[in-house]
């Protein structure tokens, strides 16, 4: 049974909605940046920017597409609630990416700085999601599935993951770009990383 103390620590549903949709709006931003300078990134979302440039189709149609087989694996393993938001964030993320270009053209910007902008402002996007029980679905929950089957940990699987997309990016893009990519990766990680602590964030 709940305490009050509890009670008053839970997220309403408007504390999810707002929490939800500045991490979907931070999210989107980065993307648009990230995009904007040909810079790749790690687990479904740099799938779905490698496979955007290769074949014309927008970042949010196919970040769209390829979540959906892995909404049944996270409503297994994460429950309905996670599985809901999850893909309400997605769809949300992949409208947001169709309508940024439409109200803003980035300009000429550096690749490291790219890069860093896609990784702070994605970082607060996913760690505000991560804060309401949501996510940006993908890869990241067939690595807990590992985790719960094998025992390997989901981090290790992330970064192998990782590891793969990077090594397919040197094939396809100049060897700088995929440099500069890292960078993003880093900062988002580092991001996520020395913020996202359940011990010091107790509202649920």
């Amino acid at each position: 049974m709940q305490t009050n103390v509890q009670k008053s620590l839970d997220h309403s549903a408007l504390d999810d909605v707002q929490g939800l949709g500045l991490g979907i709006f931070l999210s989107g931003i980065g993307i648009h940046v990230l995009t904007s300078a040909g810079l790749i990134t790690g687990q479904t979302a740099g799938v779905a920017v490698i496979l955007s440039y290769l074949t014309g189709w927008s970042f949010g149609t196919i970040f769209f597409i390829i979540n959906i087989p892995f909404y049944l694996l996270a409503y297994r393993r994460l429950g309905l609630e996670f599985t809901l938001k999850s893909a309400l964030s997605v769809t949300l993320l992949s409208v947001t990416t169709e309508l940024l270009p439409l109200g803003w053209t980035v300009g000429p910007m550096s690749q490291p700085l790219a890069a860093l902008v896609f990784g702070a402002a994605t970082g607060l996007g996913l760690l505000a999601m991560f804060r309401h029980n949501g996510s940006l679905g993908g890869l990241g929950v067939v690595a807990l599935l590992v985790q719960d089957t094998t025992g390997f940990k989901a981090g290790y699987v992330q970064l192998m993951v990782d590891a793969v997309i990077f090594a397919i990016g040197l094939f396809l893009f100049p060897g700088t770009t995929v440099l500069w990519s890292l960078l993003g990766a880093v900062a988002l990680n580092l991001v996520i990383a020395f913020n996202h602590r359940r011990d010091r964030y107790i509202a649920t």
